[in-house]
């Protein structure tokens, strides 16, 4: 709400609205699952609503929230991170930070890493046919594979090519499908910091060896 940033568009019935006003949380109506479902129910990124005003012919609502976490099922702040001449460009920064009018440092890497996750762990505990997260899941290891090693090469291409900003953007769609095989097979980032932390603890014990 401080920034004024579209985070999401989501489908709202009489009784949605009805909670929402009762509650001060964003509640919604799942047109493919015929149910009712609180943003952020599950993962804890809920959306705290401070107003919510109407369009010029009453059919529209806009509902100006604090986003606690991330409002995108694919682990971005915003749902709103492509740009329609599909520019491979994405507005990285905004799309897994929220804009702060006062603070331009990011959350740390642990705390996105550990939001992520939690989206994508709600996704495959609640599967919506519309998720490109949970089609992945659906389709097993051979579709997010697919996506590693696609994502890798554009890595390694980014990387031949010094192009620094793609770069990033490449890391990330990298990162995230990698987070999509731990979150399958039962792990999580806090697997891998082990055994990083491992092996840098065992190059502090040979360089004392030394």
């Amino acid at each position: 709400m401080r920034t004024g940033q579209v985070l999401m568009q989501a489908y709202m019935n009489e009784e949605a609205l009805r909670l929402t006003l009762e509650t001060g949380y964003a509640w919604y109506w799942s047109r493919s699952r015929q149910e009712l479902w609180q943003k952020g129910g599950t993962s804890g990124h809920v959306q705290r609503v401070r107003e919510i005003r109407t369009d010029c012919d009453g059919d529209s609502l806009l509902l100006l929230v604090e986003q606690e976490g991330v409002a995108c099922h694919e682990g971005t702040y915003s749902c709103f991170t492509r740009r329609v001449d599909g520019s491979p460009k994405a507005l990285i920064d905004t799309a897994f930070w929220p804009i702060q009018p006062d603070d331009t440092v990011p959350y740390d890497i642990g705390s996105i890493l550990r939001e992520l996750t939690a989206v994508l762990a709600e996704r495959r505990a609640h599967p919506d046919p519309e998720s490109y997260t949970s089609r992945l899941f659906r389709r097993g290891p051979d579709a997010y594979c697919k996506k590693i090693g696609e994502e890798a090469t554009e890595v390694v291409l980014a990387v031949k090519n010094r192009d620094r900003e793609n770069l990033a953007f490449e890391v990330a769609d990298l990162w995230f499908h990698s987070l999509v095989a731990l979150v399958d097979q039962g792990l999580s980032p806090a697997d891998v910091a082990d055994q990083l932390a491992s092996r840098r603890g065992r190059r502090r014990e040979q360089q004392k060896e030394e």
